[in-house]
């Protein structure tokens, strides 16, 4: 079907605002030739893809199908348009990394330094969002790469994993525990003291829920939360045992202790992800190989 691609263009903007005043904006062009911009394409696949009303703008079913297959392909367009204008060097251009907030704080930091102290014209854009939504920021194109936790079920779509960090989770506690300091507990022993936890929505609850699964036990948490700052704080205040990967320990911290169990805790890792359907641009192959 020949259909202009500008037109696809002002659906991608309509779509993403939900607005078309904001889509005239970002296009710079008048509201009725947005409007006719989306008849045009609604005639020509004889589909209606938004309802309007006065108040708001709300796509279809149909006009959802076809945002799923345009979205990314706009940001391909755009992404090869930047690279071309970049020419393959470091001297602009954008690196675009999608991570959640503790891999950036805990983890990434030193390496974003090292590159922006290199490279100081290339922008630095962080998306920070769980590991499970990284990937999909990565499968649309919408970052050049991701760090995340492994394993990771959503990382089977992606072509390039490497591993770039190996860690251990812990359990942490303030002085209200100490009387399990230097003990080995079993983790039946922990179902009966409060559990500070990532909420479900992380590969790290879901790991430590089948970790106490394999052993025939259910975890009930006390507190979950989206954050392993909140939950280092609130062990450090003393309402329950926070569990967190071992690079978030504050170092030499005198109100917090691990606890030790007597099951081995695998270990997890922290890899890069990327995938080739467009070339990677010179700065984000250089960010991966400081990484590994």
């Amino acid at each position: 079907m020949d259909i202009n691609y500008e037109l696809y263009k002002v659906f991608y903007y309509v779509a993403k605002t939900l607005s078309f005043s904001e889509a005239s904006k970002k296009l710079f062009i008048s509201q009725s030739a947005v409007s006719q911009s989306i008849k045009a394409l609604e005639k020509k696949l004889n589909q209606p893809l938004f309802i309007r009303n006065t108040k708001r703008v709300k796509m279809t079913p149909e006009g959802e199908i076809l945002f799923k297959h345009i979205e990314p392909a706009i940001n391909l367009i755009v992404r090869g348009e930047n690279q071309i204008m970049d020419a393959n060097t470091l001297n602009g251009g954008q690196l675009r990394i999608g991570a959640s907030d503790t891999i950036c704080r805990y983890f990434l930091v030193p390496y974003l330094k090292k590159f922006h102290e290199h490279f100081p014209n290339v922008h630095i854009k962080v998306t920070n969002a769980t590991s499970a939504r990284s990937v999909d920021l990565l499968e649309n194109e919408q970052v050049d790469l991701v760090v995340t936790n492994f394993p990771n079920p959503r990382m089977n779509t992606i072509s390039h994993i490497k591993k770039v960090h190996e860690f251990h989770d812990v359990f942490i506690a303030n002085n209200n525990f100490s009387h399990l300091k230097g003990k080995r507990l079993e983790l039946e022993e922990l179902l009966g003291y409060p559990i500070l936890m990532l909420d479900k929505a992380s590969m790290t609850s879901e790991f430590l829920h089948s970790l106490f699964q394999q052993h025939q036990l259910d975890l009930v948490p006390e507190i979950e939360l989206s954050s392993n700052d909140l939950l280092i704080d609130l062990a450090r205040i003393g309402l329950g045992i926070a569990f967190i990967p071992d690079f978030c320990l504050p170092e030499k911290d005198p109100e917090l202790f691990v606890i030790r169990t007597k099951e081995i805790l695998p270990t997890r890792q922290l890899i890069v992800g990327y995938n080739d359907k467009v070339p990677l641009s010179e700065a984000a192959r250089y960010f991966i190989d400081s990484l590994i």
